[in-house]
């Protein structure tokens, strides 16, 4: 299905942005596992901040904890390698969680509140250099980048398609006997294009991206793997497949 969606994405130009992009958004990405006792506060804090309207928050469980005896229901090696990447691009020593990443150019524990709240004001107020926004055009979404100035190399388009909500009864290893809740749980991340500065429209066919599980998703600009968020937006599934229904 993801390789049909990806070889249906059609590229095309146009001279500008259309007007009425959404307001600025902060990107906030947190590492989580089922099997870390350390998360549950991180992921309590997930969850207040994907209510709010200045943060675009995703949740992406890694892979690398299995082995304490519970195997993470949600975890994917792709989630695994984008955190490794920002490891690199941070000039980190290694990964671990829970941890939080910001816009792509700022990290810390997830947990703690502070730190992030302090990042996030420090990068709403920089405004992203290339806008991005949504359009619903019935049967397909419409992905619209603006222009900008021509990064060194291309920057990646990433589609990151996410669960409101999942509930997990956790069986073993460090939190076992706990039910957890996970919000805007990712559950899908796929390349779909490549931007070089001009302003572009991707379009996405309905067919593929409203399948099950999959009721949020977000567009992301980024410079290299592990790279700063350039252009970020967002559209919730669920209206989308309503005016599709109509």
């Amino acid at each position: 299905m993801l390789l049909r969606l990806f070889m249906a994405v059609a590229l095309c130009f146009s001279l500008a942005l259309p007007a009425h992009a959404e307001p600025r958004p902060v990107v906030v990405e947190l590492f989580t596992s089922q099997g870390c006792s350390s998360c549950p506060k991180a992921d309590a804090y997930l969850r207040e901040l994907a209510t709010r309207d200045d943060v675009i928050a995703l949740s992406f469980a890694i892979d690398y904890w299995d082995f304490l005896g519970w195997k993470d229901t949600l975890a994917s090696p792709a989630f695994t390698k984008r955190q490794r990447a920002y490891a690199r691009a941070l000039g980190l020593s290694g990964v671990y969680t829970p941890q939080i990443v910001v816009d792509g150019v700022a990290e810390g524990v997830g947990s703690r509140r502070e730190t992030v709240e302090e990042q996030i004001a420090r990068q709403r107020s920089k405004e992203l250099p290339v806008a991005l926004r949504f359009s619903d055009d019935g049967a397909a979404l419409t992905l619209h980048v603006g222009a900008g100035a021509a990064p060194d190399r291309a920057a990646t388009l990433w589609l990151v398609r996410y669960a409101k909500e999942e509930t997990v009864e956790i069986r073993r290893g460090e939190n076992r006997g706990k039910t957890m809740t996970y919000t805007h749980a990712v559950r899908g991340l796929m390349p779909i294009g490549m931007w070089k500065g001009d302003a572009t429209t991707v379009t996405l066919p309905k067919t593929e991206l409203l399948v099950q599980g999959h009721e949020g998703c977000v567009a992301l600009l980024q410079m290299r793997d592990g790279g700063p968020i350039l252009g970020a937006a967002r559209i919730d599934l669920v209206a989308a497949a309503d005016t599709t229904a109509r």
